[in-house]
C-alpha cells in the first residue's frame, strides 16, 4: 500500500459561472426555495439520477453544457438571481446579532452522531438526524455562531432493498467523499488536518487518526470526523464505516471518537466554543475530554466539573431506559486506562458520575445529564416521561421539580414545504411564513387561500407522490426480473382519486406499523369499498439488527401481494429524505401510531401539516400539544393501558373507528367537487401548527433559554482564575457534608373551622440546620392540590427567618392564601439556589414530619 492524495476535478467553469462551485459546496441551495434550479436547469435527468448531489453533478456535466448555459440569457437570469440571494443571505443582519449583539462572536458547539441535511449526505438514520439537520439550518437562518461536529460514515446508514420474499436487505454502497458537498480541512501547509485519539487499556494500546471534513450549511459549519485514513490500521479505518453498525464495542469506540475526537478537532482548528450542546448521549464523552483539559491545566477535578457543567446543555430524545447507551465498566477499562491517567482520575472517580446501579453499567445519558447545567426533553409529554425516568436520581424531590425542562421539537419549514406552496405562501403572506419569522399572522393569511386553489395544489402534490411511489415499485420489480405483465400491473396501482394514508418512519416495533393489520377483514373492506375506498402506503427502514422490525416489513409486504390488498396496500423501499419530502407533501393522511409514551417528539406530522396533509395520530410526542380537535385527528384519548396486547387491541379499534366514522366521510363529502370540511381541517392545521412547531421558534428558545445564559454563567465561573467555580464547588461540598443534620422539627398552623377561598393561614416551622447557615437554605411552604394521597401542582411560598432558637435551630414564618378546591400544604428545606441554574442542581431536600 502506498500513499496518494485524492482530488475531485471540476470541469472548467466559464468565468461567468464561477460561483457555481461555491454554491455546490454550501447546502443553502437545498432549502432556499427554487435555488436548486441553478443546477436542475443544466440537465434535469442527470440531476435526478445523481440524487441531487451538486458536486457529483458538476463533476459529471460535459463542459460544453456549461459553456452553452453561460451564453443563455434564461439560465444566466436564474444563476445571477440565485447568486444574489445567496450573497444577501450570508451578509444580511440576523436575529441573533440584533438580539444578542454582545454574544455574536461566542461559539456554540453542537455535537451529534447523525445529521440529516440532504439525501446526498447519507449520515442519518431517522428523526434524531433530521432534527439535527434542521437545527443547523435554523441556526444558520437566525445567525447563531454555531459549529457542529459529527462522524462521516464511509457506508452511511444503509440502502434498503426489499427482496422477492419481502425481506429487507441492507446494502452498503461505498461513499466517495470527494464527490460530495464536503471539503477536507487542511493545515497551514495545505496538508489534510488530522487529530489523534488514544485507545489504551487491557490488551489494547493504539492511536486512531481522524481526518476532518467541512460541510457548509448556510452560515453554519459542520465538521465530520473520518477514520478512513492511511495513517490507521485496516481495522481502525472501519471505525467510521457504518452509522449504528457493529456491536457494543464498536458503538463505544465510535462514541469515543465523536466525543473526545470532536473536542480535539475543534481545538486543532482554533475554534473555542463557550457553549457545548450534546444532542443525545452518543457525544457525552466530550465532557470527559474537556475535564481532562482543565485538570491538565492544574484545576481540581470538582472545580473542573463546575466549569464543564456551566457551559453544557444536554438534549435527550429517548423516553425509555433501555434506549440509553450502557457500557460495562470492564469494556470501558479496555479503552480509557491511559485517558484516566492523563486526566488525573482514579477509576472510581471516572466511573461514578455515570454509573447506573439499576442497569449496572456506565450510562451515557447520566454522564451527559450530570455534567450539564440544562437537560431538556423534546416535547412536554417526553419531559414528564424523562422526569419520571430520572426520579430515582432525585430521592425526595417532587417529580415536577426534577431538573429536566422541555423544548418541543420543530421542523425547518423551507426544507419540507413543497415548491407549489412556496409560490402561494409568498403571494399572500410575503416571507413572514418562513423559519426565521414563524409569524402567526402570516399563517392566518395562508389559511384564507381559496378552497378550490388549496384542493388543486393538493391533487397536484398527490399525483407527483403516487407517480414516484409507482416508479420505485416498478424499479423493485425490474431488479428481480419480474415478467412484463407484473411490471405493467404497477401502472394500475395507487389511483389518484382514492383517499391515501401514508405511514412512513423508522420501523422500530414501538412505532406499531402493524396496528392496521390486526383486523384484515376490516382492512379489506376499507380498501375495497366501492364508494369510499382507502389505500395505504408504507415506507421505512428497520435497523439491520432489528429482526422484529424486519418481520413487520415482511408482514406488510406479504399483505400487499394478497389479492384483496394488491395495489391498494404498498410498501415503498429506501425511505430517505427525498422520498420523505415527497410523501409528506403528497399524502392525504399522515398516520402515526406509536405506543404512548414512547414517541419522544416526532416531527414528520409537522412536515405533513405544512403541506396540507392531515395528521392522524396517537396522542403522543408533540401531538398532545398541538391537537385542538379541529386541526387533525386523534387515535384514542391518550390512555395508557396495563399491557401491550391490551393497548394494541384498543388502539386498533380506535384507529378503525376514527377512519370509518370521521376521516373517510370527511374526505369524500364534496361540494362542487371540493371537500369543504377537509379543507377546513387543512386551514386549521395551518393556523395552529407551523407558526410554533418549527425550528425557528425552537432554536430561538435554545438561544434565549440556554445558550446565552450559559455564556454568561461560563464567564462568571472562569474569571479571576476560576474563583467562582471554586466557590460553587465549595458550596456544594459544604451543603452535602452537612445536610444530614438538616430537619424540620415541627410545624404549627391554624386550622380554620370552615376554610374559604381567599382566607390566609399563618404557618411557623422550627428547623434544625446544624452547621449550615440560615442564608444558605430556602425554607418554604408548599401549597398544592390534594389528589390521590399526593400533593400536585405545588407552588412555594418562601418563609422568613424570625428567630434563632439556639443549638443551630431556627424559627421560620410565612403565610399562605387559600384557593377553592381540595388543597394540601407542607413545609420543606432546600439549598439556596443563587449559585445554581436549577434549585435542585444539588438534589438535597428535607420535608416536614406529620403536623
Amino acid at each position: 500500500m502506498f500513499f496518494f492524495r485524492s482530488l475531485a476535478v471540476m470541469p472548467p467553469l466559464p468565468p461567468a459561472l464561477a460561483k457555481l462551485a461555491v454554491l455546490a459546496k454550501n447546502f443553502w441551495w437545498s432549502w432556499e426555495p427554487g435555488a436548486d434550479a441553478v443546477f436542475r436547469w443544466l440537465d434535469e435527468e442527470l440531476w435526478d439520477n445523481l440524487h441531487h448531489n451538486p458536486v457529483a453533478f458538476l463533476l459529471s456535466l460535459p463542459p460544453e453544457k456549461l459553456a452553452e448555459a453561460a451564453q443563455n440569457p434564461e439560465y444566466m437570469e436564474i444563476y445571477e438571481e440565485c447568486c444574489a440571494r445567496f450573497e444577501k443571505y450570508l451578509n444580511q443582519p440576523t436575529w441573533f446579532d440584533q438580539t444578542f449583539p454582545d454574544q455574536k462572536e461566542r461559539v456554540i458547539a453542537y455535537l451529534s452522531a447523525e445529521f440529516g441535511i440532504h439525501e446526498c449526505l447519507p449520515i442519518y438514520s431517522g428523526g434524531l438526524g433530521l432534527l439535527a439537520g434542521d437545527h443547523l439550518k435554523a441556526a444558520s437562518d437566525l445567525g447563531l455562531p454555531l459549529v457542529a461536529v459529527g462522524l462521516l460514515y464511509k457506508f452511511g446508514y444503509f440502502n434498503q432493498e426489499i427482496n422477492p420474499e419481502g425481506w429487507q436487505e441492507a446494502r452498503y454502497p461505498l461513499l466517495n467523499f470527494y464527490k460530495m458537498p464536503i471539503t477536507p480541512v487542511t493545515d497551514g501547509e495545505g496538508r489534510e488536518l488530522e487529530v489523534q485519539v488514544e485507545l489504551s487499556g487491557q490488551n489494547i494500546c493504539r492511536t486512531v487518526s481522524l481526518r476532518i471534513w467541512e460541510a457548509a450549511v448556510g452560515r453554519v459549519k459542520l465538521y465530520l470526523l473520518d477514520s478512513d485514513t492511511p495513517r490507521n490500521r485496516v481495522e481502525d479505518r472501519q471505525l467510521t464505516g457504518r452509522l449504528y453498525g457493529g456491536d457494543q464495542e464498536m458503538r463505544l469506540v465510535q462514541e469515543i471518537l465523536l466525543g473526545i475526537g470532536g473536542v480535539r478537532a475543534l481545538r486543532a482548528m482554533g475554534i473555542k466554543p463557550v457553549v457545548w450542546h450534546i444532542n443525545e448521549g452518543h457525544a457525552a464523552f466530550s465532557v470527559l475530554e474537556r475535564l481532562r483539559e482543565l485538570v491538565s491545566e492544574g484545576l481540581e477535578i470538582e472545580t473542573a466539573r463546575e466549569v464543564v457543567r456551566a457551559s453544557t446543555i444536554f438534549t435527550t430524545h429517548t423516553p425509555v431506559p433501555a434506549g440509553h447507551d450502557i457500557f460495562q465498566p470492564e469494556l470501558l477499562s479496555c479503552y480509557f486506562e491511559r485517558f484516566c491517567h492523563q486526566g488525573n482520575l482514579n477509576w472510581n472517580a471516572f466511573v461514578a458520575p455515570a454509573y447506573d446501579p439499576d442497569r449496572q453499567g456506565y450510562n451515557m445519558t447520566l454522564l451527559a445529564h450530570r455534567h450539564a447545567s440544562y437537560t431538556n426533553a423534546v416535547s412536554r409529554l417526553h419531559g414528564e416521561t424523562t422526569r419520571r425516568m430520572f426520579f430515582h436520581l432525585y430521592p425526595g424531590i417532587p417529580e415536577a421539580e426534577i431538573p429536566v425542562t422541555t423544548v418541543t421539537n420543530g421542523v425547518h419549514i423551507e426544507t419540507w414545504v413543497a415548491p407549489e406552496w412556496v409560490e402561494r405562501f409568498n403571494r399572500v403572506a410575503g416571507d413572514k411564513w418562513r423559519t426565521s419569522y414563524n409569524n402567526p399572522e402570516a399563517w392566518e393569511k395562508i389559511a384564507k387561500l381559496p378552497a378550490a386553489e388549496i384542493w388543486s395544489v393538493r391533487k397536484e402534490l398527490k399525483a407527483r407522490m403516487l407517480e414516484k411511489c409507482r416508479a420505485r415499485l416498478l424499479a423493485q420489480r425490474q431488479r428481480y426480473f419480474a415478467s412484463p405483465s407484473q411490471q405493467e400491473e404497477i401502472e394500475t396501482y395507487l389511483p389518484p382519486d382514492v383517499l391515501t394514508v401514508v405511514f412512513a418512519r423508522r420501523f422500530a416495533t414501538y412505532k406499531r406499523a402493524y396496528l392496521l393489520l390486526r383486523d384484515r377483514e376490516r382492512l379489506a373492506r376499507l380498501v375495497n369499498d366501492p364508494e369510499q375506498p382507502v389505500q395505504f402506503i408504507f415506507a421505512g427502514k428497520a435497523h439491520p439488527a432489528d429482526r422484529s422490525g424486519q418481520e413487520i416489513i415482511k408482514q406488510i409486504y406479504d399483505l400487499s401481494q394478497e389479492e384483496p390488498f394488491r395495489g391498494k396496500v404498498t410498501f415503498v423501499e429506501e425511505y430517505d429524505i427525498e422520498l420523505a419530502q415527497c410523501l409528506v407533501q403528497g399524502a392525504d393522511v399522515w398516520l402515526n401510531t406509536p405506543r404512548r409514551p414512547l414517541e419522544a417528539s416526532g416531527t414528520s406530522g409537522q412536515k405533513a401539516v405544512l403541506n396540507g396533509t392531515v395528521h392522524l395520530s396517537i396522542l403522543d410526542g408533540w401531538w398532545p400539544e398541538a391537537y385542538n380537535g379541529k386541526n387533525g385527528f386523534a387515535v384514542g384519548r391518550g390512555e395508557v393501558l396495563p399491557d401491550d396486547t391490551t393497548q394494541d387491541y384498543y388502539d386498533s379499534l380506535s384507529l378503525y373507528a376514527v377512519l370509518e366514522d370521521v376521516v373517510i366521510p370527511a374526505y369524500y363529502r364534496r361540494t362542487h367537487g371540493v371537500p369543504r370540511d377537509w379543507i377546513e381541517i387543512i386551514r386549521e392545521g395551518w393556523r395552529s401548527i407551523p407558526h410554533y412547531f418549527n425550528t425557528g421558534r425552537m432554536v430561538k428558545e435554545y438561544a434565549a433559554r440556554f445558550y446565552v445564559p450559559l455564556m454568561e454563567r461560563y464567564d462568571q465561573l472562569v474569571k479571576d482564575d476560576y474563583a467562582a467555580a471554586r466557590r460553587v464547588r465549595d458550596f456544594k461540598e459544604y451543603l452535602t457534608q452537612n445536610w444530614p443534620a438538616v430537619a424540620v422539627l415541627s410545624v404549627t398552623a391554624a386550622r380554620p373551622a370552615l376554610p374559604v377561598a381567599g382566607q390566609t393561614i399563618a404557618v411557623a416551622a422550627t428547623v434544625r440546620l446544624g452547621a449550615i447557615k440560615p442564608e444558605d437554605v430556602v425554607v418554604e411552604i408548599m401549597l398544592g392540590r390534594s389528589k390521590d394521597w399526593q400533593l400536585t401542582e405545588m407552588n412555594g411560598v418562601r418563609m422568613e427567618l424570625t428567630e434563632a432558637l439556639g443549638d443551630a435551630t431556627y424559627r421560620f414564618s410565612g403565610t399562605i392564601t387559600l384557593t377553592q378546591g381540595a388543597l394540601g400544604y407542607t413545609v420543606r428545606v432546600r439549598p439556596a439556589d443563587s449559585m445554581f441554574v436549577h434549585p435542585f442542581e444539588l438534589p438535597l431536600i428535607a420535608w416536614a414530619p406529620e403536623f
